[in-house]
């Protein structure tokens, strides 16, 4: 029986997934084989050996320490993509809400409600306060191309935006999901120069901190409206906040307000709403359980943060899994054991990452001998070892 302890209020349908006849699944599990996590910051926390994975049920990952899983054996995955409608709808919304003063007006009308029958007549007069353009026809411009960013970018053009793409890191496949009519900018510099809107769909991580800042916010054109639904430190609050003083951006849309943001003129401070629909924490859990089963199952590696990807489809014998540092020689060392103990490798996978200090090797055997996993896991390099039946 595999222990699968979960961690913040995850209560989703879809951990029926984990067999009950194979899985505990409880808040309650000590010393777990896996971990499912939302937000709950793990950085501080001490794993037990026993801990295999980590599956977030979710696309970010800064609330988990994933070099020191690494050096511990511990494959992280995330969910991507699994909240990408969701997020995507909250994107079109912000669109509107940033382009039309809408939440002002409605504001405005609260306050004028004990008014009875003069409300009418001061709607009529004061309804100009807050007129704002429409997108069709605008240039949005989107930062980052993946699966949310793209379902953005098509969204946008299906209102009738002229839609500009940016992301040197976009993979073959989500290319192949581009339409032709999304417009490919050459660099930054170009989103900034020509947008009316601009769109930031990147993961956070040291390259990508305050990519909106005041230099950047230069090159824009006065007035631009920007939306933030990826991540807080995308963007520079002193420079956003000086920008909007000065009218040079007209609106901010934010996921992720804080107490210089919350209120600040020109600022939709939204609170952290991206992903909160029952159908994405459902998406979000499916995806999550799917990988821990095929992790602690079959030894298969999809969609993780910390190890490369690795797949190789079960041939029905037993099968070695070796987590192990990838500047050594740690497979061919293996097979070689595994040979002087009388089996023979069958199939064999060792997957390395480009900038990863760690590999992944999956072997079938025609046979387990006693002793194997013990005499593999004395290589030196080697960090993890399983053999599954």
């Amino acid at each position: 029986m595999y222990k699968v302890k979960l961690l913040n209020n995850i209560k989703s349908k879809e951990l029926s997934k984990l067999d009950s006849g194979k899985y505990e699944v409880s808040t309650e599990i000590e010393d777990p084989n896996a971990i499912m996590v939302r937000s709950a910051k793990l950085h501080e926390m001490e794993f037990g050996k026993d801990v295999l994975c980590i599956a977030r049920a979710g696309a970010g990952v800064n609330n988990i320490p994933l070099d020191r899983c690494a050096d511990e054996g511990i494959v992280v995955f995330n969910t991507p993509g699994a909240n990408a409608e969701a997020v995507k709808e909250l994107a079109i919304c912000a669109l509107f809400l940033s382009a039309r003063n809408i939440i002002g007006g409605v504001d405005w009308v609260k306050t004028i409600s004990s008014q009875g029958d003069e409300v009418a007549a001061l709607v009529e007069k004061q309804k100009s306060q807050y007129v704002g353009p429409e997108i069709f026809g605008k240039t949005l411009g989107v930062i980052g191309l993946g699966a949310i960013g793209a379902k953005i970018a098509h969204a946008a053009n299906a209102l009738g935006m002229r839609v500009l793409g940016y992301d040197p890191y976009i993979s073959v496949d989500a290319a192949w999901r581009l339409s032709p009519e999304i417009i490919k900018a050459a660099d930054l510099d170009a989103i900034y120069k020509e947008s009316d809107f601009i769109s930031l769909n990147l993961p956070y991580m040291e390259s990508t901190r305050h990519t909106i800042d005041k230099d950047s916010i230069a090159k824009m054109k006065k007035g631009v409206r920007i939306i933030n639904l990826a991540r807080a430190e995308l963007v520079c609050d002193d420079g956003i906040l000086d920008a909007l003083e000065s009218g040079k951006v007209a609106s901010y849309v934010t996921d992720f307000p804080n107490g210089r943001t919350a209120g600040a003129v020109g600022v939709i401070a939204i609170p952290h709403l991206g992903a909160s629909t029952p159908e994405s924490e459902d998406n979000c859990v499916s995806m999550a359980c799917d990988e821990i089963i095929e992790y602690i199952e079959n030894g298969n590696i999809v969609n993780s943060v910390n190890m490369p990807s690795a797949y190789l489809a079960r041939s029905g014998d037993p099968r070695v899994c070796i987590i192990h540092k990838s500047e050594a020689d740690i497979m061919g060392q293996v097979t070689g054991i595994v040979s002087s103990l009388g089996a023979t490798v069958e199939n064999l996978l060792n997957a390395t990452a480009k900038g990863r200090a760690h590999a992944y090797g999956i072997l079938d055997v025609n046979s387990a001998p006693n002793g194997l996993e013990e005499v593999i896991g004395k290589i030196d390099g080697v960090i993890k070892v399983r053999v599954l039946p």
